[in-house]
């Protein structure tokens, strides 16, 4: 996991050289990565989808099976570091000797700190002008708040960068550049490298006997005597914990450095039965259960990723926490309530797969033949059910209006929409209600390009497409008081519904997001069986805001009293109250326009920083803060809504002559300001009168 051009996709190519799983090096630049195997990928030189694939290492005598996933550096595919993470055991953070920590690096650190993954650190491209693998340690410790300890030493930096020492070794190891590094020499440290090794040999020592208590005497009685097991043991200790990240460094592209990358992996990085039981909730008692990594347990699998392949038709990618999915058997689909059969099972090995009979516990694998199943559903045994955390996917913040060049190409828009909106929980696709246009709706521009790509590619659907649109949401400022009564005399039974409610902004404390529902009904005057109604019809009302129609992400609705008719009330004349309540309330409660403001990083060489920072004022930006880069070159944070964003890179390009760099992740939705809103709804719905 990295930021964009940290090296991910190579050092994973030479793992897979190295470890015999490939023959040949693929080089990104050249398309020939084995892991991206997307015509996108191989012709942008970038990751789009993660591909995972499994190969086998030898250290310390044992061979070690790893299950690798080389995940994208870009925002715009942000879930697929998400799911990644939730599902592996351990992670490798890739940095970029020169850049250092930067914003993606920060943001799939955050990642794996929300699903507690382990991690190891690699400083790659140790070998371009500017490394500098110490300073990269320092802005781990303050940027990430990290404890790094480094267990490698660059021997050389730059063009002289030849090979590493191993601090828990003690030894230098060098390559052989003539055998694409597949070969490599150990030999004793330079002597005017050992007073450095042995300084950070005994930092290395320090840090690590804060987590093993043999280690720790050793250190106090003679620090001498401290062994390579000891010193292995309480890194992994304190790696496991998540209190302490080994680093080592490398230049995969220039082949050095990753077979000791690989041997950490298996030293440091936990193996299933390190990780503790997972957790997850019966369905049936809503209580919490746990599962132990084991293949006699019950069956317990995470569905992380579902793919359309041209041959097999629907793949779902799963990680197999406890027990094992044997070909041909039942699995149980909490979510959707169904057995399904799984027909055939696959290793992957990027899109290529090798058939298997069982996939077990602790295990990565692809199924097919689950007909019913979406992102984060959990597979499990029908007569031990359990549900396992899912994973929680960004909101999409750009959307463009789309159709097909030719009327006849409608159906198979339609499809290939569906089945893309399937893969990527990112991804979503709506019909504008006014307007009838089917608007699709993503994480940036990058990432709607690549849809509207593999549409006219896989799909043979060519399309027009819109300008991009922000996607908008709303909210209310102010509590509001309101009686709805909703009566309806038909001739016969009628229709009648009566509620009291207090409609208003979610407390600070309420993190949730949805509805926050309060029932403060007493002494019966609303039956039991029509609140959930109530709640109900609030809830499918956010999903259309009073300004705009846009949604509404949070609101508080407290239920305070009403009444009923003992023959014309039913559940459905409370649902419909609760929905003209939400009207007429929340166009009374103050309501805003919110829109996404957007995280942007702007690196620039000095002399263009006056004029980066006016265009930044002038598209409504707030400049946060300026800083120095190790090369000299300004980096500028700002926060910038993404309306005024579309676009930026070229301008950025014409403002600097090419020479700045940005990047930007979404941040947060804020109010806009009223005759900018003003602006927005009369495009949408010609009035302005509710702002």
């Amino acid at each position: 996991m990295a930021h964009i051009d940290a090296g991910k996709t190579t050092t994973s190519e030479r793992i897979l050289f190295y470890t015999g799983k490939t023959h040949k090096l693929g080089e990104v630049h050249d398309g020939a990565a084995t892991m991206d195997w997307m015509a996108q990928e191989q012709e942008r030189g970038i990751t789009i989808t993660s591909a995972a694939t499994t190969t086998f290492w030898n250290w310390n005598g044992n061979q070690y099976k790893i299950n690798l996933i080389d995940t994208p550096g870009h925002v715009d595919f942000t879930a697929e570091v998400e799911r990644s993470l939730r599902v592996l055991d351990g992670a490798v953070a890739t940095y970029c000797a020169v850049g250092g920590v930067q914003p993606q690096s920060e943001t799939v650190w955050r990642q794996a700190d929300k699903y507690n993954v382990p991690r190891l650190g690699y400083v790659n491209k140790m070998d371009r002008s500017g490394a500098d693998f110490f300073e990269v340690l320092n802005q781990m410790r303050t940027v990430l708040n990290a404890n790094p300890c480094a267990i490698n030493l660059p021997i050389g930096a730059e063009e002289t960068f030849k090979g590493v020492v191993d601090l828990i070794r003690m030894k230098a190891i060098l390559w052989h550049d003539e055998t694409l590094g597949a070969e490599y020499e150990i030999e004793d440290i330079p002597a005017d490298m050992q007073a450095e090794a042995e300084e950070w040999r005994a930092k290395l020592v320090e840090q690590a006997a804060e987590f093993d208590d043999k280690l720790m005497e050793k250190f106090f009685d003679d620090p001498s005597t401290v062994s390579e097991e000891d010193l292995i043991r309480g890194i992994r200790k304190g790696t496991l914990e998540m209190k302490l990240t080994p680093m080592c460094c490398g230049s995969s592209f220039k082949n050095k450095g990753v077979q000791t990358l690989l041997d950490y992996v298996c030293a440091f990085l936990p193996c299933p039965m390190d990780t503790p039981n997972v957790v997850g909730v019966n369905p049936n008692t809503d209580k919490e259960e746990d599962r132990r990594p084991d293949e006699d347990d019950h069956t317990a699998a995470l569905a992380f990723k579902i793919a359309t392949d041209p041959y097999v038709g629907r793949l779902t990618y799963v990680r197999v926490y406890s027990g094992k999915l044997v070909s041909g058997s039942y699995v149980y689909d909490v979510r959707s309530g169904k057995k399904e059969r799984i027909s055939r099972m696959f290793q992957m090995h990027s899109n290529q797969q090798l058939p298997v009979e069982v996939i077990s516990a602790g295990d990565i694998g692809a199924v097919v033949g689950i007909k019913d199943i979406r992102t984060g559903d959990t597979l499990c045994d029908e007569k031990a059910p359990i549900v396992l955390e899912s994973m929680d996917f960004p909101d999409p913040v750009i959307g463009i209006a789309v159709e097909p060049k030719t009327q006849k190409d409608l159906d198979r828009l339609s499809l290939g929409l569906a089945k893309l909106a399937e893969e990527d929980p990112t991804f979503t696709v709506k019909t504008d209600e006014q307007s009838g246009q089917t608007v699709i709706s993503g994480m940036g521009e990058l990432h709607l390009d690549i849809i509207i790509d593999r549409l006219k590619r896989e799909f043979k659907v060519e399309c027009n497409q819109g300008r991009p649109q922000v996607n908008y949401k709303e909210a209310i400022t102010k509590t509001v008081n309101l009686r709805e009564v909703y009566k309806k005399q038909t001739g016969g039974r009628g229709k009648f519904a009566d509620i009291i409610v207090n409609v208003g902004p979610v407390d600070d404390d309420y993190k949730e997001g949805g509805l926050q529902f309060v029932n403060s009904v007493t002494g019966g005057n609303i039956p039991k069986e029509f609140i959930p109604s109530v709640q109900k019809g609030f809830e499918s009302a956010m999903k259309s805001g009073v300004l705009g129609g846009y949604p509404m992400d949070t609101l508080k609705v407290e239920l305070l009293d009403g009444s009923f008719h003992p023959v014309d009330s039913d559940q459905l004349s409370f649902e419909v109250a609760a929905l003209s309540a939400y009207k007429n309330a929340c166009s009374k409660a103050g309501p805003v326009l919110l829109e996404p403001i957007m995280r942007l990083e702007v690196i620039t060489p000095e002399e263009n920083m006056g004029d980066v920072i006016g265009d930044l004022n002038k598209r409504r930006g707030q400049v946060e803060g300026m800083d120095t880069n190790r090369s000299g070159a300004r980096v500028v944070k700002a926060l910038v809504p993404l309306a005024e964003m579309f676009g930026y890179v070229t301008a950025l390009r014409t403002i600097t002559s090419g020479r700045a760099t940005s990047s930007m992740e979404y941040d947060h939705h804020a109010p806009v300001a009223s005759n900018l809103a003003k602006e927005v709804l009369e495009a949408v719905n010609g009035r302005t009168d509710l702002v």
